[in-house]
């Protein structure tokens, strides 16, 4: 039958391959599929990578080995949400290792220039409380963070 689900097409340069292998090993419910080559056609030389298909926490993923004409940017970023502070940490250090930066508010750029938002669905929470005052604290404190505090915020949120 034909698979009707939506698949992510990211585009590498040539790094297609180890990302791929990369982000397959950050996330445990994870696995690599199918990798294709280029043939005799090009545009790449034969027998280069051309895709690797992956899936992240039941997400599908290909990795374009595309040339360098095109590059990730921040109007496009994966939401990782997290049960709690120690998944949080986890993923901040896998996904920044090897040349991440960190970015603003939960927000992260991995060693490929992907960026991520390492958050938790409690962090949407305390900036959303229907009490302005709770969450514009929550909200403020969240601004100063780079990596998510969920302490922090709690304190913040509950004015201590």
């Amino acid at each position: 039958m034909f698979d009707k689900t939506f698949t992510t097409c990211l585009w590498f340069d040539t790094e297609a391959e180890a990302a791929a292998s990369f982000y397959t090993s950050v996330f445990k419910d994870s696995k690599l599929g199918r990798v294709t080559h280029h043939g005799e056609a090009g545009p790449h030389p034969a027998g280069s990578v051309m895709t690797v298909e992956f899936e992240l926490n039941g997400q599908k993923f290909v990795a374009l080995n595309g040339g360098p004409m095109f590059t990730f940017n921040e109007a496009v970023s994966i939401q990782v949400p997290c049960a709690d502070q120690d998944e949080i940490d986890y993923y901040w250090a896998k996904l920044t290792e090897g040349g991440g930066e960190e970015g603003p508010c939960g927000w992260l750029k991995d060693r490929y220039g992907l960026s991520w938002q390492v958050g938790s669905p409690e962090l949407i929470d305390l900036v959303t409380d229907p009490d302005p005052v709770k969450a514009k604290r929550a909200t403020e404190a969240m601004y100063a963070m780079k990596k998510i505090d969920l302490a922090a915020l709690r304190k913040a949120h509950s004015g201590a």
